[in-house]
C-alpha cells in the first residue's frame, strides 16, 4: 500500500463529466461516501483548490487525492461444522421424545449443554444436523442449563421458530421442573417473587437476588411433593419468568438450594448416604401451543441418577405427576398495584359523571321555574 498523496490528469475523455463520476469510472473501489469525506476534509482538490463531489472536471486538469485506504480484512466465515458421527447420529435421535413436521422435543440428558460457548464442543445445537428436513436445519427455541435435564424443544422450520419465539416471550409456554431440594421449607406452597441479576465480578457466569435497579422481575412457584424427614424435600417448580438460573438462585435464596447445586449452594448443596453429586432438576413437563393449532404437552423421563436418588429416599415417582398445572400465573405486587389504580380512576370517573349529571337535573328544573 502506497501512502503517497495520489495525482492524476483528466483525459480528453472524461472532460466534463461531475469530479465523483470521474472517480467512480477509475476508482471503483472508492464509495461516494468516501469521496464525500475527502472533500469535506480539504483532501480533494482541482489545480491545488479544494473541490466538491459535484464539480465538473476538463481535460488537463491536475486531480490531488489521498493515499489508497488500506483493503479491508476479509469477512469472517463461520467454519464448517464437520459431519455427525454414526454414533453422533444414533444419540441424537434417542434424545427424541416428540416429534412432528414443526417441532421436536428433547429429553436433555445432564452434562450436555445446549449451545456451544469456550471450551464447550459438545452441545445439542452441534447435533441439530441431525435432525435436518425439508424446513432446513433445525433452530433452538429456549435453554436449559448445562447441568439440567429434561425436555428441551426446538423448532423444525422457521414458521415454527417465529412462532414459539414469541409464545416464551409471551409466557404462555408452560414449563414444569422437579427438583431435590436441602431441607423442607416451611411453606409447602409457596411463591418467590424476588428479582435477579448478573452478580458482579462473575462475568454473567452468576446471577443472584437484586432488589435494586439491575433486578429483573423473576417469580417461581414451588409445591412440595414428598419429604424425607427433615433432610429433604422433593419439589415441582413452576417458572413464570425465564431468567437465567432462576430456579437455582430462588430456592437457594429461601434457604433451600437444589440438590447438587454446589454454584449457588456451596457445600451445604450434597447429601450423604449415597445421594448423587449431580444437580437435581429436571425439565419434567413442557406444554406449548402449536403453530398448526392444538398442543405440544410432552412428559421427559428421569435421568438415572435422579431416579436412583428418589428411590433412595422412598419417593415414590407417580406422585409428581398428580398436581395441577397452573393456568395462569397468580398475580404480582406490582399487578395488583396497578389494578387498584385502575379501579380508583374507574370510580373517580363514575362519580364526576353522577355529579355531572345531578348539577344539570337541577340547571334544567330552576329553569322551568
Amino acid at each position: 500500500m502506497s501512502e503517497a498523496v495520489r495525482q492524476f490528469t483528466v483525459a480528453p475523455d472524461d472532460d466534463g463529466i461531475r469530479l465523483d463520476r470521474w472517480c467512480k469510472r477509475h476508482l471503483p473501489e472508492t464509495s461516494f461516501t468516501t469521496v464525500a469525506k475527502w472533500a469535506r476534509t480539504g483532501q480533494l482538490r482541482i489545480d491545488g483548490a479544494r473541490a466538491t463531489p459535484g464539480d465538473r472536471v476538463q481535460a488537463g486538469q491536475q486531480l490531488r487525492l489521498p493515499p489508497a485506504e488500506p483493503p479491508r480484512p476479509p469477512a469472517r466465515t463461520r467454519p464448517e461444522r464437520p459431519p455427525l458421527t454414526a454414533d453422533q447420529l444414533a444419540f441424537a435421535q434417542d434424545l427424541v421424545i416428540h416429534r412432528d413436521a414443526q417441532a421436536l422435543v428433547l429429553n436433555k440428558p445432564p452434562g450436555l449443554a445446549t449451545q456451544g460457548g469456550t471450551k464447550t464442543t459438545e452441545h445439542v445445537d452441534a447435533l441439530l444436523d441431525a435432525y435436518a428436513g425439508d424446513g432446513g436445519r433445525p433452530k433452538l427455541v429456549h435453554r436449559l442449563d448445562k447441568d439440567t435435564s429434561g425436555a428441551l424443544l426446538v423448532a423444525r422450520t422457521a414458521r415454527a421458530a417465529a412462532f414459539f419465539a414469541k409464545t416464551f416471550s409471551g409466557r404462555t409456554a408452560k414449563k414444569v421442573y422437579w427438583a431435590l431440594i436441602v431441607d423442607v421449607p416451611s411453606v409447602e406452597d409457596g411463591m418467590i417473587d424476588l428479582p435477579i441479576a448478573k452478580q458482579p465480578g462473575t462475568g454473567g457466569e452468576k446471577m443472584h437476588v437484586d432488589e435494586g435497579e439491575a433486578g429483573q422481575s423473576a417469580r417461581t412457584r414451588y409445591r412440595v411433593i414428598e419429604r424425607a424427614g427433615n433432610r429433604t424435600a422433593w419439589v415441582e417448580l413452576q417458572p413464570f419468568t425465564g431468567r437465567t438460573h432462576q430456579l437455582r438462585v430462588h430456592m437457594a435464596a429461601i434457604g433451600h438450594p437444589i440438590v447438587g447445586d454446589g454454584k449457588y449452594g456451596g457445600p451445604a448443596a450434597f447429601l450423604t448416604g449415597g445421594i448423587s453429586r449431580k444437580m437435581h432438576l429436571h425439565a419434567r413437563r413442557l406444554r406449548v401451543d402449536h403453530p398448526d393449532g392444538g398442543q405440544i404437552d410432552v412428559a421427559a423421563e428421569l435421568p438415572a441418577h435422579f431416579a436412583e436418588s428418589l428411590k433412595a429416599l422412598g419417593f415414590e415417582e407417580a406422585l409428581g405427576d398428580r398436581l395441577p398445572l397452573d393456568e395462569r400465573a397468580p398475580p404480582t405486587r406490582a399487578d395488583k398495584k396497578q389494578a387498584a389504580k385502575a379501579h380508583a380512576k374507574d370510580v373517580r370517573k363514575a362519580r364526576k359523571g353522577e355529579r355531572r349529571d345531578r348539577g344539570g337535573g337541577e340547571r334544567r328544573g330552576r329553569g322551568k321555574t
